[in-house]
């Protein structure tokens, strides 16, 4: 097959396993996120206090790490081990939620934009442009700082909606590329309908980019996430979650560096597992540096 064109989404997939098998980048980044996953998943079965428990405000108040408590108690006496897990599992949960919605929606915006003709064409592409001209981050301060009672169900959504851009500009570009291409001029030829060019042929190809992002994407969302509960914006104590459980040693880390440290490790080893097996993923599923194609 020449390498210029582009093979099935299943084909691709399938060849991605298998380089991925002995890629051992991706093996340890993979055994690291589930390392991290399996105990949030499990956290009603594991976590040895209650999260938002304070049995002894005085006696327990930033206790360093001990026995009882492996990761010590922060200053509300809380043990820093089960919020560490309980906020983990909050935090993949608004990351992964929130990439979905906005792959969802970047793909579909996206490979429309990509796939009309005329004024239709022009039009989306203007409107994604202006969307992408609005700093994100900026956008959601301004929102939250707005409402502050927001719920967590809302939160997400909102990172959610904002953050579909990229993903439409990388699909669109896609689709304009795939267009071009012989197999799509030959289904065109042999009387295929542009409804079932675009369904069979255009969106199984836009798989791989599309996976790739999604994966550095969550990354992305969990220090997104983590800034704004830093900041009081985002997910609101008691809750649990990484980025508030930074804010809640932010002040004394010379003395209490255990209370940030702990989920400052956390976040990084989380991002950087899902950096590199989205690395790892794009060299997998792309046919000329695999040599698939």
């Amino acid at each position: 097959m020449n390498s210029d064109t582009p093979l099935p989404g299943l084909a691709l997939a399938r060849a991605g396993r298998r380089w991925l098998a002995a890629d051992r980048s991706a093996v340890f980044a993979a055994g690291l996120l589930v390392a991290i996953a399996l105990p949030c998943l499990l956290a009603p079965l594991v976590v040895p206090y209650d999260p938002s428990a304070q049995p002894d405000i005085i006696g327990l108040q930033s206790r360093p790490p001990s026995l009882m408590h492996p990761l010590g108690t922060d200053p509300f006496s809380r043990d820093v081990l089960s919020r560490l897990i309980y906020g983990g599992r909050l935090s993949l949960t608004v990351a992964i939620v929130a990439t979905l919605v906005s792959v969802t929606l970047g793909t579909a915006y996206g490979a429309v934009a990509g796939y009309s003709r005329g004024v239709a064409a022009a039009v989306l592409e203007r409107i994604l442009d202006a969307l992408l001209s609005i700093p994100r981050l900026l956008l959601l301060v301004a929102v939250f700082a707005a409402w502050r009672n927001v719920p967590l169900a809302g939160f997400i959504v909102i990172l959610g909606l904002t953050g579909w851009y990229g993903v439409a500009r990388l699909v669109r570009g896609q689709v304009l590329a795939l267009k071009s291409l012989d197999f799509v001029a030959s289904a065109t030829a042999l009387g295929a309908s542009r409804s079932r060019i675009f369904m069979r042929h255009i969106l199984p190809n836009v798989v791989t980019p599309v996976v790739v992002a999604a994966t550095l994407g969550i990354g992305h969302v969990i220090v997104l996430e983590a800034g704004l509960s830093w900041l009081g914006i985002g997910v609101r104590p008691p809750t649990p979650s990484l980025g508030n459980m930074i804010q809640d040693g932010s002040g004394e880390m010379a003395r209490h560096w255990w209370i940030s440290l702990f989920p400052g490790m956390a976040i990084v080893m989380t991002v950087m597992a899902f950096n590199v097996l989205g690395d790892a993923l794009l060299r997998a599923l792309e046919p000329r540096r695999s040599g698939i194609g």
